[in-house]
């Protein structure tokens, strides 16, 4: 199977939160998806890794995923080390993706999440070589984008997903043991809200930005090249 969107994150439910909303509409569009994740998420406060499963499988339905893995690297403890590349570019090869999404890897909080960015980022490079000794046919993706939403950075482009929105919270509602009646999360997620009410609080404020109702934030390391910019859907004046 060949996955045209392959999302990479440290734990579950961070591509839901971060992405979920564009996640689900390449799913509507057609576009065969799927998620990494890098950890079982076994450090965290609230659940086990057995309920983290059951609830990723689940929201990863509600995604309209084509397939979700996780490599079952320890919690809080990733490192860019050749061997956690050569483990993730096995899995690129496997699907290869033609864009991938990682974690924006400035200004995070959780050092997984920067270091998940580092290491997805290596790992694509790495899985184009052809003499590397990692399982598959080399492959490098097309393009890396990053998820930018609820951070103070440079984002390059917003996603509407006003249609996506209230599925995308279901989505985030299915990791029961992390966002349901939990005093936690309000101690991590600015400003000091639910994650339900950050996720209303920023995408509606994207939206503003970009003339839609909600939006996501992306950021890309590259410029972005228009054949037509006179067709542009956000106004200037």
């Amino acid at each position: 199977m060949k996955l045209d969107v392959l999302a990479i994150a440290a734990h579950p439910d961070d591509i839901e939160i971060t992405c979920g909303g564009l996640m689900m509409k390449m799913a509507d569009m057609g576009k065969i998806t799927g998620i990494l994740d890098l950890t079982e998420g076994e450090m965290g406060t609230l659940g086990t890794p057995a309920t983290r499963r059951q609830e990723a499988e689940e929201a990863g339905r509600m995604l309209g995923l084509a397939v979700r893995e996780n490599l079952r690297l320890p919690d809080s403890e990733l490192e860019p080390t050749v061997d956690n590349r050569k483990k993730i570019a096995a899995v690129i090869r496997t699907y290869k993706p033609q864009t991938i999404i990682l974690p924006y890897k400035h200004k995070q909080r959780h050092p997984d999440h920067r270091m998940a960015s580092v290491l997805g980022y290596d790992a694509c490079y790495l899985a184009g070589l052809a003499k590397a000794k990692i399982p598959g046919d080399p492959h490098r993706p097309h393009k890396i984008i990053y998820a930018s939403s609820f951070l103070d950075a440079p984002h390059s482009f917003f996603v509407d997903i006003t249609d996506q929105f209230e599925r995308k919270k279901q989505a985030v509602a299915a990791y029961k043991s992390q966002f349901t009646n939990a005093e936690q999360p309000r101690l991590i997620f600015k400003p000091g809200h639910d994650i339900f009410t950050l996720m209303e609080t920023f995408h509606r404020k994207y939206g503003v930005e970009v003339d839609c109702r909600f939006a996501e934030a992306f950021w890309m390391a590259e410029p972005i090249l228009l054949d037509d910019p006179t067709i542009q859907p956000v106004r200037s004046i």
